[in-house]
C-alpha cells in the first residue's frame, strides 16, 4: 500500500526558514514527479512546486527565489526549503506523489508564519 508522509511543518517568524520533507513508500518501483501544493483563499489546491525523477522543478511564481525543492530518489523522498519565509506564505502544504499517472497524497503538514 502506498503511503505519503510529510513531515518539518511548524510556527515560524516571518524572514524565517522551514525544510519539509516528504516520504513515498510502498511501492516496488520509483516514484514519477513528485510535488507540494497548498490551498489558496478560494479553497482550491495550488502547486508549489514540483519535481521530477530526472530533477527538473517548477515553482510558482510567489515562491522563486525563496523555495528550493530538492528529493533523493533512493528514498523515495522529496524536500522543500522554505526561506524569507512570509505570512501569506502560512497554509497546510500538501505533498504529492505520482506512480504511474497515480497520484498520492499525504496527509498535510502545517505551516505558521506569524511573531
Amino acid at each position: 500500500q502506498v503511503r505519503v508522509v510529510e513531515s518539518g511543518g511548524g510556527l515560524v517568524q516571518p524572514g524565517g526558514s522551514l525544510r519539509l520533507s516528504c516520504r513515498a513508500s510502498g511501492s516496488r518501483f520509483s516514484f514519477g514527479t513528485m510535488g507540494w501544493y497548498r490551498r489558496t483563499p478560494g479553497n482550491q489546491r495550488e502547486l508549489v512546486s514540483s519535481i521530477t525523477s530526472g530533477g527538473s522543478t517548477t515553482y510558482i511564481d510567489s515562491v522563486k527565489g525563496r523555495f528550493t525543492i530538492s528529493r533523493d530518489n533512493a528514498k523515495n523522498t522529496v524536500y522543500l526549503q522554505m526561506n524569507s519565509l512570509k505570512p501569506e506564505d502560512a497554509n497546510i502544504y500538501y505533498c504529492n506523489a505520482s506512480l504511474y499517472a497515480q497520484p498520492y497524497w499525504g496527509q498535510g503538514t502545517q505551516v505558521t508564519v506569524s511573531s
